[in-house]
């Protein structure tokens, strides 16, 4: 397995104090994805749970949505001069009946850490319909309960703690309990990890579900969280113009800027509960 951290001397200077020392960096290597043998992607990726990464990709495509969609994923041999496997080559091979998105391979984009949708025909592209709708989920989540996520997400990044340099990815319930939790250089990748794992566990749809990352929220990961079947998607920073609409749209709840008790919600109102709405008097009573 690759390494997801590595030592390197730097130049630290402090205040014109000038020093060296080593610091511990977040590796970055690509990853290229393979289905039934012939190549679909590569992305640039922080080592580790290659596999959930590989199975979420495929779930974000609308070609896999359970653990039997997938007979096996494996390394392939990688090619260093010395014969030594980089890890960076793996083969998913879908299971018997199950469709190969032809377009998709043929597409065979190129997937930097930063921009999931790089080399995408069109945006209707990764408008993928979703085998299952959001826009009916129930949940209800109250606003206390958002405003702890951003704290226990970081409390998790085990790797971020030691680099700075990844974003993060968590799965929470409507209790605020954290369920799972991926970390990658890529946000798009840290969101694959984690439906990746879902997918393998046979957990989707994710119910109840709230998706809450470390960046910010763009279309691409509002897609994601709607075709993983996840009602809420909050971000610490700002969403894009897209991910609103498509949120909008899919009935997907989208809470961005979430930091403490601060937080804008940009769709889906329903389902956040704040103490005002506690307060305020019913419309019978309003008008009694």
């Amino acid at each position: 397995m690759g390494r997801v951290t590595t030592r390197e001397k730097v130049l630290r200077v402090r205040d014109g104090v000038v020093s060296e020392r080593v610091d511990t960096l977040v590796v970055e290597e690509p990853l290229e994805v393979r289905l039934n043998g012939e190549p679909l992607s590569v992305t640039m990726r922080t080592p580790g749970n290659d596999f959930d990464l590989a199975a979420g990709f495929l779930v974000s495509e609308g070609v896999v949505a359970r653990a039997a969609d997938i007979a096996a994923i494996r390394y392939c041999a990688g090619a260093t001069e010395d014969g030594v496997n980089t890890y960076n080559v793996l083969d998913v091979t879908l299971a018997p009946g199950v469709a190969v998105p032809r377009a998709s391979l043929e597409r065979n984009f190129y997937t930097t850490s930063s921009c999931g949708l790089c080399g995408k025909a069109s945006l209707e592209a990764v408008r993928t319909t979703s085998r299952w709708s959001v826009a009916d989920d129930p949940v209800r989540i109250e606003g206390r309960t958002f405003a702890a996520m951003p704290d226990r997400l970081r409390e998790a990044q085990r790797v971020f703690e030691r680099t700075g340099g990844l974003h993060a990815a968590g799965l929470f319930d409507a209790e605020g309990r954290l369920l799972a939790l991926r970390e990658d250089v890529g946000r798009h990748n840290a969101v694959d990890k984690l439906v990746g794992w879902a997918v393998r566990e046979d957990r989707l749809p994710l119910r109840g579900g709230t998706l809450m990352v470390s960046g910010r929220a763009s279309f691409e990961l509002a897609q994601k969280a709607v075709m993983a079947g996840m009602p809420v998607l909050a971000a610490v920073s700002a969403p894009s113009s897209l991910a609103v609409d498509l949120a909008a749209d899919a009935g997907l709840t989208l809470v961005g800027f979430l930091r403490g008790a601060s937080m804008n919600v940009y769709a889906g109102r329903h389902r956040v509960v704040l103490e005002q709405d506690a307060a305020a008097p019913t419309p019978a009573a309003a008008s009694g």
